[in-house]
């Protein structure tokens, strides 16, 4: 892919409506961690193994997160008012992008050790097949219900615009 296409930003017109930072739950060493402290075994839900285990991987999970935020590393997803787009490194140049209007639905995908972590994967379905994947997203509940609003008025947008210019008579 040459240069010029990978440091494409923003279009004109185009805002940010939010910006989202993976967890490390979008690497396999976090989602580890997450198994590890998600472990239920012991007295009460004070006492157990998960959280014993918690304190212990805390040198881990503080590697893997600022090992995250390195400038080469780095990601961030945004949601504008027209596409999903996946920003990398300390300059926000797009690496991957998808249009609003090219995915029907959002599922969430909790890989193991997710769910304790709070986090799970968006994936993005155009007629029952994966397109698009945005990988340890925090509280995925959320974004994907923005994620689906933003598209709908999109949409909505779109369909408004196309009405008026019919009915003023100019041509698309």
């Amino acid at each position: 892919m040459p240069d010029s296409a990978r440091e494409r930003r923003l279009q004109p017109g185009e805002t940010i409506s939010k910006v989202v930072w993976p967890t490390i739950g979008a690497t396999r060493c976090g989602r580890l961690v997450g198994q590890l402290c998600s472990l239920q075994l012991g007295v009460g839900r004070i006492f157990t193994l998960g959280n014993l285990l918690a304190l212990a991987t805390i040198p881990i999970s503080l590697a893997v997160f600022f090992w995250q935020l390195m400038p080469g590393v780095i990601r961030r997803y945004g949601l504008t008012n027209r596409r999903i787009v996946v920003f990398k490194g300390l300059a926000r140049i797009e690496e991957r992008s998808i249009g609003l209007d090219e995915f029907d639905s959002i599922e969430i995908q909790l890989l193991p050790g997710q769910e304790w972590l709070r986090a799970g994967d968006l994936v993005f379905l155009r007629d029952g097949q994966e397109v698009f994947r945005l990988a340890g997203v925090p509280r995925p509940e959320t974004f994907r219900a923005i994620c689906l609003k933003q598209r709908a008025t999109m949409l909505a947008m779109r369909e408004v615009m196309g009405s008026q210019l019919a009915a003023s008579g100019v041509p698309s």
